[in-house]
């Protein structure tokens, strides 16, 4: 499934069924598909994180938080960016959440314009971090694909060991060290050393 494949969502977190509806109608009058919920929890519950998807939560509703959601978004490692509704331009917490994660603030009363300039940019946001872990996704599926003894000569390649340091490392001989080696740039669908730097560094850090 590609990224121009997927239709874009925007979920709508707030207590307050006018707020709800209000948001909703404006976005809906844009073309935009909408998904609203009563509170946080519910949205956990029908949230898809594979979507191209914004959330414009309430910062302060009974329960779990507009903060405290995206507090757990933040541990599932949720791609999905976030636009705070407040009515009371708390400067400091907007602060926090922005270094957390979050990119924008929409205070009420709501301002058509701004909330279409809004969507559209954390739209676009969206779209490229459901890229990047796509990307991610893919290059674990294909690392998986080395065996044991593979995974340990990337490591040694990636360490920047010569072929013949690997051999000794591993006690095998340098002729095997560069079938494996040969192997590897096959499965990994590479034909650079830098490019098979690239797919085993993202990995490390996707892991760490």
């Amino acid at each position: 499934m590609t990224i121009t494949q997927t239709p874009s969502l925007i979920y709508i977190v707030d207590d307050d069924e006018a707020v709800r509806d209000s948001l909703r109608w404006l976005l809906e009058a844009n073309s935009y598909r909408v998904k609203s919920f009563g509170s946080a929890e519910e949205f956990l519950e029908g949230y898809d994180p594979d979507s191209i998807s914004i959330l414009i939560v309430d910062v302060r509703m009974p329960g779990m938080s507009g903060l405290e959601l995206q507090e757990e978004l933040i541990k599932r490692n949720s791609p999905i960016p976030i636009v705070f509704i407040t009515g009371h331009g708390d400067v400091p917490m907007a602060v926090s959440t922005m270094k957390k994660g979050a990119v924008d603030f929409l205070e009420k009363p709501f301002n058509e314009g701004e909330l279409r300039s809004i969507v559209a940019r954390m739209l676009q946001q969206a779209a490229e971090r459901v890229s990047q872990a796509q990307t991610r996704k893919n290059q674990q599926l294909i690392l998986s694909r080395l065996t044991a003894r593979e995974q340990q000569v990337l490591e040694r390649i990636v360490a920047g060991r010569l072929n013949k340091q690997i051999a000794g490392d591993l006690n095998i001989s340098i002729k095997t060290v560069e079938a494996h080696r040969a192997n590897i740039m096959e499965k990994l669908e590479v034909t650079t050393v830098a490019d098979l730097m690239k797919i085993a560094l993202a990995s490390n850090e996707t892991s760490a």
